[in-house]
């Protein structure tokens, strides 16, 4: 399918950033994990961000629904709104939690297996340091996998790569991360699966993430999931999972990024091949001062490559790999 033109605004409703551990610029890290050097003076700060799309497919079905692989501006022949979110986050550099709710295409494509409530939430956690440099958070937050985000506007191209796509955006459990040193965070998850609030079986999955900043301008990132994804009255499959991605801020207008993914699943039968999903991509992105301002980067998305293409989003009764 050809997809001619998808048109997005997003309006910025408060200058906050979303939690992502992921960077949105090059030059530029947001991780939830991350605590200000001294607390701000109000420790509480409102957020929102508001996504509103048409998007036209030449050669479409009888339907307004675009390919079942997509979950973000997911709608063609449609003026609708793709992510609104709306929330509040409270953080006084010793305790500090969030709660966001939201609504859109989007939320209905990849909240389609959650609760009928539970599916609004953005974000929803509390935390607390354990000891100085490290914060301990449960609840519901943004992925620890992947480049882009679920909020358009802190990504580098308005729609999402089929790496995003068919990774988490959002993930439920319990995270420790412990700073280092300025240049070095690690993060240990425990979780109730592979983006899902709700958990489907007696097991937990595992994540690890490593973001390493040797200079200002280069920040490499390994990510890692492990857990078992089938509903507990099916055979077990699990799953391995890393990303890997190095961005680089060339010039103060130029930043370049490279990512890689891998992935394997199990077969139910024991003894057979595993169904294995790998990708990368090579994108840049421009920026350009005007009247003294920063205007929003221009940036394109080169695929690399593909195989065993993985639905690995729980709206899918059974996660499996075609």
């Amino acid at each position: 399918m050809k997809s001619i033109s998808l048109l997005a605004l997003g309006l910025l409703a408060a200058s906050t950033a979303v939690a992502q551990t992921r960077p949105v610029a090059a030059d530029t890290v947001v991780t939830p994990a991350e605590a200000p050097a001294t607390p701000a003076a109000n420790p509480l700060t409102p957020y929102g961000f508001v996504d509103g799309y048409y998007g036209y497919d030449i050669k479409h079905a009888a339907t307004n629904d675009r390919p079942s692989f997509l979950y973000s501006h997911d709608r063609q022949n449609e003026f609708t709104v793709n992510n609104a979110v709306l929330g509040l986050r409270y953080d006084n550099g010793q305790v500090r939690g969030a709660l966001g709710l939201h609504a859109g295409t989007y939320v209905s494509a990849n909240y389609a297996a959650e609760d009928q409530v539970l599916k609004h939430l953005y974000e929803a956690y509390a935390g607390f340091r354990p000891f100085q440099k490290a914060w301990l958070d449960v609840g519901v937050f943004g992925s620890h996998i992947g480049f882009e985000s679920a909020i358009s506007k802190d990504n580098w191209t308005l729609t999402r790569s089929l790496m995003a796509e068919n990774s988490p955006y959002y993930e439920a459990g319990a995270r420790f991360t412990y700073e280092v040193d300025p240049k070095l965070t690690l993060t240990a998850l425990v979780l109730n699966g592979w983006q899902n609030i709700r958990e489907n079986n007696q097991k937990k999955a595992v994540g690890t993430q490593l973001q390493w900043r040797p200079t200002e301008k280069l920040l490499i990132n390994s990510s890692t999931f492990y857990g078992n994804e089938q509903p507990q009255d099916l055979a077990k499959r699990r799953r391995y999972f890393h990303d890997f991605y190095v961005s680089y801020a060339a010039t103060e207008r130029l930043s370049v990024a490279g990512v890689f993914d891998v992935g394997k699943q199990e077969q139910a039968a024991r003894g057979s091949k595993a169904d294995t999903w790998h990708t990368g991509a090579a994108s840049y992105a421009i920026s350009w001062p005007r009247n003294g301002r920063p205007q929003p980067a221009r940036s394109t998305t080169m695929p690399t490559t593909a195989s065993s293409f993985p639905r690995f989003r729980p709206s899918l009764p059974m996660p499996t790999f075609k």
